[in-house]
C-alpha cells in the first residue's frame, strides 16, 4: 500500500505542479493534503483550480481557516493576497474541509495537532528563537487517543518522522511551496529548509509498519521568487530563491 502526502502549498502552483508530476512518475495514484493550501503572495487562484480538480482528501490548515473566518480587512498580508485571488467556489471548498480525518482507516490526518491547528506537534521554539525537536514525552502527550499506526501532520514545513514508544509513526512531509518563513509565536523564530525545492512524502506500508520516503522536487522556484519580489514580499522572495530568510 502506497500513497503520497503533501502539505503547506501556500499558493505556489508551480511547486504543486512539479510535485504532482513527480508523484505520477513514482507510480503513486492516491494523495492526501494536510492543509495551508493558498496563503501567500503567489498564485493562489491557480493553485486552487489545481486542487479542486485533484479532489484529494484534504484537511483544513490554520491559514485555510483564516481565509474563511476573518474579514478581508483584518487578514494578514499573506492571507489577504490569497483571498483576493480566490473565487467563491474556492472559498466554499475551504468551508467544507474537515479539521481532521482518516485515510482508508489506516492513517490519521490533521494540519498541526489533533486539538489545535496552530501548535507545532513535533517541534518546540526556545525563547531565543531556536527551533528544535520536541521531547518524545511531549509529542506522545499530544497523540493520546489517536489510535492509528500512521499519523500525518504539517504546519512547520519541516520534513520529519518520529516513532512513538508504542510503534506509532508521526510524519510531516514538509512544505510543497514555502521552504522558509518566520513567525512571532510562541517567540519570534525562523524555519528554513536551506534549499528551494518542493517537499513531500510517499508512505509505504509493509506488514503492519509504515515507511516514509521524503522527496524534494526541483521546479522554477526563481519565477516564484521574482513574483514575490514584485509583490513587495522580500522575505518570501528570499525563502523561495534559496530556502533561507535574508
Amino acid at each position: 500500500m502506497r500513497f503520497a502526502a503533501i502539505a503547506d502549498i501556500h499558493g505556489n502552483h508551480l511547486a504543486l505542479e512539479a510535485v504532482l508530476d513527480d508523484i505520477r512518475k513514482q507510480g503513486v495514484t492516491e494523495i492526501v493534503n494536510l492543509g495551508d493550501c493558498f496563503s501567500g503572495p503567489l498564485t493562489a487562484g491557480k493553485a486552487a483550480d489545481m486542487l479542486l480538480e485533484l479532489n484529494a482528501l484534504t484537511v483544513c490548515g490554520n491559514h485555510d481557516r483564516y481565509l474563511i473566518e476573518q474579514a478581508p480587512e483584518a487578514m494578514h498580508v499573506s492571507d489577504k493576497a490569497a483571498y483576493d485571488e480566490l473565487t467563491e467556489r474556492h472559498l466554499e471548498w475551504l468551508r467544507r474541509l474537515p479539521f481532521s480525518t482518516t485515510y482508508r482507516n489506516e492513517a490519521y490526518l490533521c494540519h498541526a495537532t489533533p486539538t489545535d491547528d496552530n501548535v507545532y506537534w513535533l517541534e518546540s521554539v526556545s525563547p531565543d528563537g531556536y527551533v528544535y525537536l520536541k521531547p518524545l514525552e511531549e509529542i506522545e502527550a499530544l497523540a493520546v487517543g489517536v489510535d492509528f499506526r500512521l499519523i500525518l501532520c504539517g504546519h512547520t514545513h519541516i520534513p520529519r518522522a518520529v516513532r512513538l514508544s508504542g510503534g506509532r509513526l508521526i510524519v510531516n512531509p514538509g512544505s510543497v511551496g514555502c521552504p522558509a518563513y518566520d513567525d512571532v509565536l510562541p517567540y519570534h523564530h525562523k524555519v528554513e529548509a536551506g534549499h528551494p525545492f518542493a517537499s513531500y512524502a510517499i508512505l509505504k506500508k509493509t506488514g503492519d509498519n509504515w515507511l516514509p520516503v521524503f522527496r524534494q522536487v526541483a521546479y522554477d522556484h526563481m519565477a516564484m521568487a521574482k513574483l514575490a519580489a514584485e509583490n513587495d514580499r522580500t522575505e518570501w522572495a528570499s525563502g523561495l530563491a534559496t530556502g533561507w530568510l535574508r
